[in-house]
């Protein structure tokens, strides 16, 4: 496995071997770096001239877990095993029953806009939580490694029509998703390759793997190894020379709530949400400057203590 580096600019630069990294922190030259996804990386403290090779990112899609693998012509430098966002389903309902309720105890009033969104296309929140998320952990890689490529297995899931069909009448979910995810990496400078599932199978057979049939297994042959074959067939690469993994979980934010669901003893519901932590509102510090606060009276050794939110690992 490689380790990412980065100079000083914040530019991605090629990833190094893990001795060549220690070599760097005991001399000074770099300091440890952790991204939004946990990655350790080094940060050089001078400038460098981009002289990157390809980098391809490979992605397995999947329903509940999903496979990212990062291969250049010759070595594998990260492979990822990321859950997929399955609440967004179970949170969009309890939002629309909340706020049902909460409309039905208020006095009837007309539409302050037209939000209605009768015949207009759109996508379901569940599927574009999980294929913006794979967009995300693109991004995040892109901000250490220095991607050139990006290679996707094409999902098949194409308007059936009939008679009598509850889903996938008019038009398909998963269709639409992945047609988004593929505009997000394009405007990344990302230049973009699909493969159908029977190509990867293929591709596995050329290359000699295996795939478990076990998906949740935490393993390199549950997903990975389909992310890494894709990647493998545009960067060159003839064998993985690293099969570790890390596996990763996406922060569940509880968005702004007017109070909690359920109400405490004596029927009093809490405040909750994300302007509140810790029972401290937090607001925006629109204080003078420290000398023009010590100008207007203000002692300069005053405390001043500010409200602020408990820390969350999130993927944005």
């Amino acid at each position: 496995m490689r380790v990412p580096v980065i100079d000083s600019t914040g530019r991605a630069a090629m990833p190094c071997t893990p001795a060549e990294a220690r070599h760097l922190l005991k001399s000074g030259k770099a300091r440890p770096k952790w991204n939004k996804l946990g990655l350790f990386c080094v940060q050089l403290t001078y400038s460098l001239e981009p002289n990157n090779q390809p980098l391809v990112v490979g992605i397995d899609p999947g329903s509940k877990f999903e496979g990212f693998s990062v291969v250049s012509t010759c070595d594998t430098v990260v492979n990822l095993m990321v859950e997929a966002p399955t609440h967004v389903k179970h949170a969009v309902q309890t939002r629309r029953t909340m706020r049902r309720a909460r409309r039905g105890r208020k006095w009837r009033r007309p539409k302050g806009f037209d939000n209605r969104l009768n015949r207009k296309k759109r996508i379901p929140p569940s599927t574009r939580s999980r294929w913006e998320a794979k967009a995300r952990i693109v991004a995040q890689l892109a901000k250490v490694l220095p991607l050139t490529d990006a290679i996707v297995e094409d999902v098949q899931a194409v308007t059936r029509p009939g008679t009598n069909r509850t889903w996938n009448a008019a038009f398909s979910p998963v269709q639409v998703g992945k047609e988004q995810l593929y505009a997000l990496l394009g405007n990344m400078g990302l230049t973009l390759h699909t493969r159908e599932g029977w190509q990867t199978q293929e591709l596995r057979e050329h290359y000699g793997l295996k795939k478990t049939t076990s998906k949740s297994k935490q393993s390199f042959a549950s997903h990975c190894v389909d992310a890494w074959v894709l990647a493998a067939c545009i960067s060159g690469a003839e064998h993985p020379t690293c099969t570790q993994l890390w596996y990763v979980v996406p922060a569940t934010l509880h968005r702004r709530q007017l109070h909690r669901l359920q109400a405490s003893q004596g029927g009093i519901r809490k405040p909750y949400g994300g302007t509140r932590s810790l029972g401290l509102k937090r607001v925006k510090s629109k204080g003078s400057h420290p000398t023009q606060a010590a100008m207007k009276g203000t002692p300069a050794s005053s405390p001043c203590v500010q409200a602020q939110g408990s820390p969350q690992a999130e993927v944005r």
